[in-house]
């Protein structure tokens, strides 16, 4: 028996801003884009983990009126769920995110558990980490 992870979601407050960040700074592929009932569900993904896919919705997207209402203050109050990406040029990718205008929570430094990493704040407000190896 295989498992592996298809899909995971990330709550944002703009769709289109979030597609700017995550295309164009982070570099993620427009993998689909549905709508339905006035929402959007956009999936990206990336040739290096193909079949895995990154879902940005808004808060009321597919919920109801109160669980919506929560997940928007979840994220305002910037508590949700951070993603972690892992790359093999973490200072290329962080100048380019940094040139993009996300805010900088963390510069690229050398974590005592191992990797080499920096943060990022979506346009949302999530945190977005990214991560190196440590040179072998």
């Amino acid at each position: 028996m295989t498992l592996s992870l298809q899909f995971t979601n990330v709550t944002v407050n703009d769709v289109d801003e979030s597609i700017a960040f995550y295309s164009g700074a982070l570099g993620l592929d427009v993998q689909n884009d549905v709508g339905s009932g006035g929402h959007r569900w956009v999936t990206l993904g990336t040739p290096a983990q193909p079949g895995l896919g990154i879902v940005l919705s808004e808060p009321h997207a597919g919920r109801s009126q109160a669980d919506g209402d929560a997940l928007q203050e979840l994220l305002t109050k910037g508590v949700l769920p951070m993603l972690v990406f892992r790359t093999d040029d973490l200072d290329g990718l962080y100048e380019t995110v940094r040139a993009s205008g996300a805010e900088v929570l963390q510069e690229p430094m050398d974590q005592q558990w191992g990797p080499r990493d920096c943060a990022f704040r979506d346009p949302s407000g999530n945190t977005v980490r990214i991560a190196q190896a440590p040179a072998a």
